[in-house]
């Protein structure tokens, strides 16, 4: 059975929900990736679609023209008026958008990803179709209920007690659940020996988990992609998708001063990462461009930043990777241990490594099978072992004496959907990474596969037909299995890896004693896990920052006949202060996610807040007070004027508002 839209009426009024894929289109790997253009398509919660004028023509690109057909098998048995009132149901839906104003000519992937997001696309097939809608994929496969990783993790709980990730009171588990004030009173005192008072502080240090009431909380415009401390934690900056980079003074983690704005000048989309040297005097950052901006982070120093050509000429060698220019971006960028090289991660498949002093490309290496999201070294005080996660679901490591020759020193396998970020501890050790299935995971250098290993096992065979879209889709848990080749350590499950590549880290060493790990999520928390994989706390930025500002004025126009309290949070970023009990969050936030913030969250005993800022205290980029209880023309005004301040610092094009 066929259907097209050439022989119904329209059904112009009637509501039709459909998300373009924008892989298809710009085959950019972020979840709100969109042309600057003010005439182009829905964004992915369908906000457009209430702004658009009706006369307004809506285009698609890329996509091949003609009749749309769907075919659907015809089923046997009892279940044939079941999937028949489904079929109609179909067609109804699809007949409904191809005669809405918004119909375009559909790339096949665009319609399938609608089938699936409306629960339909299973009649596209019947059993024997299910091997090629990818693997282990189809929702009437047995599955085994104890597929997933064992929760606590016995290898984790070894680690945890091998003292590699803290201190652990052998003697006594009952001993580690002291009250941190008896543990503050007993240091105070010198009571115990040495061994006992650095047992103390270590325990004392694990006690000071930050809690989901904020300190205070910084409003930007446009959301916030990343945030980070620097590894003193004296220095702390935001990337905003209006290709800004904020610059805080945080040597004093309860009173943070805002002292300079660096701009990336003709960035696409947005800014996809920044990287502070080991001095903390440079700061580099990125978009999805072929160029890395170089700031300077002394306050004095007000000169443009040095622009660098990472898709630059270099030698050539084996499985160098060449590209268009205009295609190349970077998604992931980091200074090495001595400060004199730059590795990037880009969506031409390919780790770069750049000479800062002489300008020079040294290594275009095409190591991955799809998009190279994350790129960082083993060991902050070593240039030599690097590390690489991509969207072909795997990690490569590389030693950057022998990059020349294009092969990896190993690689590890385990993660059954693409990555979106990977840490390191920073030991030469351990890594960590998150994952579009949905889960984290820790991995031992020592445990990696060899490269001939790799190349026998071939365990890409296993993930390459996945055709799940993270930006758009929930994960189904039904589609989860253990990698037969897995070689990770502890696996962690709870958070949501979803639209945007969200980041994970090992929790530092001097605020926690590196006993945990920690993530960002969709569902707008923290993630804290204990290495055993259970979770150790959550901290709920969506709880605290709902409502926590004004919809902006030139917003009201668009809402002002509706009910509209879609306040989210997409928590893609986190930092914890490596002296202090600190968690910075940054988020997607606001009215659909529109907005950006940091919540600043610190460990609290108790939710009563007695001193001055009062806890939750908001503030706008640039540490500007905002009282949520001031009048609209305050706030308005107020907003205007640091709109106004940044326009005099900064030579840049002007903000827009955030619908395009």
């Amino acid at each position: 059975m066929s259907a097209s839209y050439s022989g119904f009426d329209s059904h112009d009024d009637d509501p039709v929900e459909l998300f373009v894929d924008a892989e298809d289109v710009f085959d950019e790997d972020d979840a709100d990736f969109e042309p600057e253009d003010d005439d182009e398509g829905l964004d992915d919660d369908g906000m457009m679609g209430d702004i658009i004028e009706e006369d307004e023509e809506i285009e698609f690109f890329d996509a091949p023209q003609g009749e749309v057909v769907i075919e659907l098998e015809q089923p046997e048995g009892d279940a044939q008026e079941e999937v028949e009132a489904a079929r109609e149901a179909l067609q109804h839906r699809i007949i409904q958008f191809m005669q809405s104003r918004r119909a375009a000519a559909l790339s096949q992937r665009q319609i399938l990803a609608y089938l699936r997001r409306s629960n339909l696309g299973h009649l596209l097939f019947d059993d024997d179709d299910e091997e090629t809608a990818g693997y282990n994929r189809g929702s009437r496969r047995d599955l085994d209920p104890n597929r997933f990783p064992k929760v606590p993790s016995e290898e984790g709980r070894g680690l945890m007690d091998s003292g590699v990730f803290g201190a652990t009171d052998s003697r006594s588990r009952l001993r580690s659940k002291k009250r941190i004030a008896q543990r503050i009173f007993d240091r105070e005192m010198g009571i115990g020996n040495s061994i006992d008072r650095r047992l103390n502080q270590g325990l004392m240090a694990q006690s000071t988990i930050p809690t989901t009431d904020a300190e205070m909380i910084i409003h930007y415009d446009e959301p916030v992609y990343s945030g980070q401390f620097s590894d003193d934690g004296n220095f702390f900056y935001s990337c905003v998708k209006d290709f800004r980079v904020r610059m805080y003074d945080t040597s004093n983690p309860y009173n943070w001063r805002h002292y300079k704005t660096v701009v990336f000048p003709g960035g696409s989309w947005t800014l996809t990462d920044a990287s502070l040297s080991p001095d903390n005097k440079w700061l580099a950052y990125t978009s999805i461009e072929s160029n890395v901006c170089l700031a300077p982070t002394d306050p004095n120093d007000t000169g443009d930043p040095y622009m660098l050509n990472l898709a630059g000429d270099s030698a050539p060698g084996p499985r160098q990777a060449w590209h268009h220019r205009s295609a190349f971006g970077i998604w992931s960028i980091r200074f090495s241990g001595d400060g004199k090289e730059l590795v990037a991660g880009t969506n031409s498949n390919s780790i770069v490594v750049y000479d800062i002093e002489s300008r020079r490309v040294l290594h275009n290496v095409r190591g991955h099978d799809d998009h190279v999201n994350a790129v960082c070294f083993a060991d902050k005080s070593s240039p030599h072992i690097l590390y690489s996660g991509s969207d072909d679901a795997t990690i490569k490591v590389w030693d950057r004496r022998s990059m020349g020759d294009g092969r990896e020193a190993g690689a590890f396998v385990g993660h059954i959907e693409g990555l979106t970020y990977i840490d390191s501890k920073g030991d030469g050790r351990y890594i960590l990474s998150n994952g579009k299935d949905q889960s984290m995971k820790l991995w031992d250098l020592k445990m990696m596969h060899t490269t001939a290993r790799f190349n026998e096992l071939d365990p890409r065979r296993h993930t390459r037909q996945s055709d799940f879209d993270y930006r758009w889709e929930s994960y189904n848990d039904a589609n989860w299995f253990p990698h037969p080749n897995d070689n990770s350590v502890v696996t962690f499950r709870g958070h949501k890896v979803l639209r945007t590549l969200i980041r994970c880290h090992f929790s530092p060493p001097g605020s926690t004693d590196s006993r945990y790990v920690y993530s960002g999520s969709h569902d707008g928390k923290v993630w804290v896990y204990n290495m055993d994989a259970t979770v150790a706390g959550k901290i709920d930025v969506q709880k605290t920052s709902k409502n926590a500002k004004a919809l902006p004025h030139r917003w009201r126009p668009y809402f002002r006949n509706k009910n509209f309290h879609n306040w989210s949070a997409c928590v893609r970023d986190a930092s914890w202060h490596p002296n202090a009990p600190f968690i910075a969050a940054s988020s997607l936030n606001g009215w659909d996610s529109a907005l950006g913030t940091v919540t600043v969250h610190s460990f609290n005993e108790s939710s009563k807040d007695e001193g001055e800022p009062r806890m939750g205290s908001g503030y706008y980029d640039k540490m500007r007070p905002v009282d949520a209880e001031t009048s609209e023309s305050e706030s308005e005004s107020a907003q205007s004027e640091e709109e106004g301040d940044e326009d005099d610092e900064e030579e840049d094009s002007s903000d827009g508002d955030f619908f395009p």
